[in-house]
């Protein structure tokens, strides 16, 4: 009996990490406007790598778009990314993140 009991809990302790959620934490990501749509609240940052990332910002985050532009070096810094596992259209910047010209 306490053979099947330790066979269940370590079952149990193996499956649980694959069955739970992935969270995201925070990223910053340098590099230089591709395009934007201050409109829109979105824009795209190509890294040093040529790794495209793309934004929409929340209307209540507190970051103006109008005032950067393409070609603008940027620090995008985010709480609550999307994993780099999943398939985003783009990560949302809300209220707390930040979006700051950063220097070459």
């Amino acid at each position: 009996m306490r053979g099947v009991v330790a066979g269940l809990v370590m079952a149990l302790l193996v499956a649980t990490p694959a069955m739970s959620p992935v969270f995201a934490e925070g990223r910053t990501v340098t590099g230089t406007i591709a395009r934007i749509d201050a409109a829109s609240g979105t824009f795209t940052v190509k890294d040093a790598a040529g790794v495209a990332w793309s934004y929409k910002v929340d209307p209540d985050a507190g970051i103006d778009l109008g005032a950067f532009r393409e070609g603008d070096r940027v620090a995008v810094t985010i709480g609550r990314a999307t994993p780099l596992n999943m398939n985003a259209a783009a990560d949302r910047i809300r209220k707390g993140d930040k979006v700051v010209k950063a220097g070459f």
